[in-house]
């Protein structure tokens, strides 16, 4: 169903990835479950793990106009009217190399109705004492400007107790209000006496959340970094680089009997919800044009 399914390993750090949308299946530090797993054989549920592109998030009613054409994407959230995550979370991506503690992947995007550009893209994972890092590499094979966006699908575990019990902190100023149907961005509004406002630690508790962030501050290195508490002291993070100004967060609420809240989805994202409508931060890739951009995740 997924393909084939890789094993890096590097110190304490295992990974395992699959072909099918080059998804983390798995990630643990000393055997302790860094994200939300999936079996390598089955369903990928939630989008866990996949990489987003050529897209992050919505395109609402899957249309969108781009010099000067409309083009209209497969609706693949048909209850919210939009299309989701890209167009590379479906395909099996090829490998082109597999060592002890890296993989890269790629995958061509073709030119489709919906999306008239092609594209190779790249995604390599490697690990080390600072966890797993993944950085993809699209680039732009046909011949006329593409639209791109991109980002990475985790669902983060801090420990054994339950998500409202976690410690979240991520530095960002601002968040991108949603409806309540769609689930479709608003203005942006300021974190500051909100329930979102996680620049200091701060418990999840009853929280829902499924909202993008910006203004993300960045330390001397240019990246930005989250980071997950348990009760018992156990921690997983995230580090992203300036390509990636956006980010949203999703506390996985389901409706009963799903299970709930397993984990806390974090993407950092080069673009925003809709941003093929808005144009906001939109990549244009040049024919010949390439962009990288790149994460890690680590624990303790």
């Amino acid at each position: 169903m997924n393909g084939d399914q890789y094993l890096i390993k590097s110190g304490d750090y295992t990974a395992r990835i699959v072909a099918r949308g080059a998804a983390l299946c798995e990630l643990q530090h000393r055997g302790r479950d860094l994200v939300v797993p999936f079996a390598a054989d089955g369903p990928i549920p939630d989008f866990r793990g996949i990489i987003a592109a050529p897209w992050p998030n919505r395109v609402a009613d899957g249309a969108y106009r781009w010099e000067g054409t409309v083009n209209h994407l497969p609706l693949n959230e048909p209850e919210r009217g939009t299309a989701l995550h890209g167009l590379a979370l479906d395909l099996l991506w090829t490998v082109e190399v597999h060592e002890d503690e890296r993989l890269v992947l790629s995958c061509s995007v073709q030119p489709s109705k919906g999306y008239p550009s092609e594209l190779l893209l790249q995604a390599e994972y490697s690990l080390g004492v600072g966890g797993l890092h993944c950085a993809v590499t699209a680039s732009n094979v046909g011949g006329a400007a593409a639209p791109y966006g991109v980002c990475p699908h985790p669902y983060l575990v801090a420990g054994e107790a339950p998500l409202d019990e976690w410690t979240l902190s991520f530095p960002a100023e601002s968040f991108l209000p949603v409806t309540p149907d769609r689930l479709l961005p608003l203005d942006l509004a300021p974190v500051a006496g909100h329930s979102f406002d996680f620049r200091e630690p701060a418990l999840i508790g009853s929280t829902e959340i499924d909202h993008a962030f910006t203004n993300i501050a960045t330390d001397d290195a240019g990246e930005s970094r989250l980071l997950l508490t348990d009760p018992s002291g156990t921690f997983v993070g995230m580090r992203w680089d300036e390509n990636c100004p956006w980010l949203q967060i999703h506390t996985a609420d389901k409706a009963a009997p799903a299970a709930s809240r397993l984990g806390l989805a974090v993407e950092p994202m080069t673009c925003p919800p809709d941003a093929f409508n808005s144009g906001t931060d939109v990549i244009r890739l040049a024919p010949g044009g390439t962009h990288t951009a790149g994460w890690s995740i680590f624990g303790g």
